[in-house]
């Protein structure tokens, strides 16, 4: 069975969010022939210019042989949802397909159609909050690279259109075309959909080419103790001169960084695996269970258990 993979552009659009899931969906095309056919639309047909200023032909949206509508994101999203005829038309759209998608800020136009009210969604972090403004009924999980709820899906931002892509195709096709996927486009199989959109060391995003280098460090090495002084040598400084500038870089101690890195790595393993929580524990340098739980708290304000029990009823349900 081959199965339409539609793809919705507006101007001013953002090209990767096309772009990304584009060529996942070409390549499990290409590993498994026949799988899908894939086409661009846009309200009107014709060419439409992304926010790089490229241009990409499209047709005139049309509903017939539809299986999967896919909606990216871009700046010009606030644009089309003012308009008064996208809208529409894409709720129309979205009333024939087999299952909707949308990348990054694609949700504010599946939200403005009444597609997500009363469902778990995402996007983009930086516009999370305003997304959950504009439409209460959205459930925003501003964390999340991708949500399915149901036959709806929603990713965060830009490359995080890739991750969702992969996670359709192996609900369509298996995970082992998924993977020769990702293995093709040299991209992680997969990211959970669960994991989060933030990362420790974009956060503390430190100046200094030796902070960031202590902070490299201790990424590489979290399952063995990183003391002050260890992580001071590899910054070259001084342990006093050490913390003092990591504080001024960073707003944090060395040691509460430390433990973000450790709970952040650790997450996924608690909420993807049947890994004991002991074996996490160890191999993310939390040494046992109960630092784990304290660091989990303060990092998350959860234990992990808590999370564990939360995304298997995640799944349980999204299989439901």
């Amino acid at each position: 069975m081959t199965r339409h993979i539609a793809f919705f552009v507006f101007p001013d659009f953002q090209l990767l969010d096309l772009s990304g899931p584009l060529a996942a969906f070409q390549v499990a095309g290409e590993t498994l022939p026949e799988a899908y056919r894939l086409s661009v639309a846009s309200e009107d047909g014709g060419e439409v210019r992304s926010s790089s200023g490229i241009g990409v032909t499209t047709q005139a949206a049309c509903a017939s042989g539809l299986d999967t509508l896919i909606v990216v994101g871009g700046r010009g999203v606030h644009s089309s949802v003012s308009a008064s005829t996208v809208v529409p038309l894409l709720t129309a759209l979205a009333a024939t397909a087999r299952r909707i998608a949308g990348v990054c800020t694609g949700a504010f136009l599946l939200a403005a159609g009444g597609l997500l009210d009363w469902r778990r969604a995402t996007t983009h972090w930086r516009y999370a909050a305003r997304l959950q403004t504009a439409y209460p009924a959205v459930q925003v999980d501003a964390d999340k690279i991708f949500v399915r709820d149901g036959l709806i899906w929603t990713s965060a931002g830009i490359t995080a259109g890739i991750d969702l892509a992969l996670a359709l195709i192996e609900d369509d096709l298996g995970a082992a075309i998924a993977k020769a996927v990702a293995r093709e486009m040299v991209v992680y199989y997969r990211r959970p959909g669960g994991q989060s959109q933030f990362s420790t060391l974009l956060d503390l995003t430190p100046p200094s080419a030796r902070i960031n280098r202590a902070l490299s460090f201790a990424r590489d090495h979290l399952s063995e103790p990183l003391p002050v002084d260890r992580l001071a040598e590899a910054a070259r400084l001084s342990p006093r001169q050490f913390g003092r500038a990591f504080v001024t870089e960073t707003g944090q101690t060395p040691a509460k960084a430390v433990e973000r890195l450790r709970a952040e790595t650790a997450r996924p393993l608690v909420e993807d695996s049947r890994e004991p929580l002991e074996a996490i524990a160890r191999a993310t340098g939390f040494v046992d269970p109960e630092r784990m739980r304290q660091g989990f708290i303060r990092t998350f304000g959860q234990p992990p258990q808590a999370l564990r029990r939360a995304a298997r009823a995640f799944r349980a349900r999204d299989v439901a």
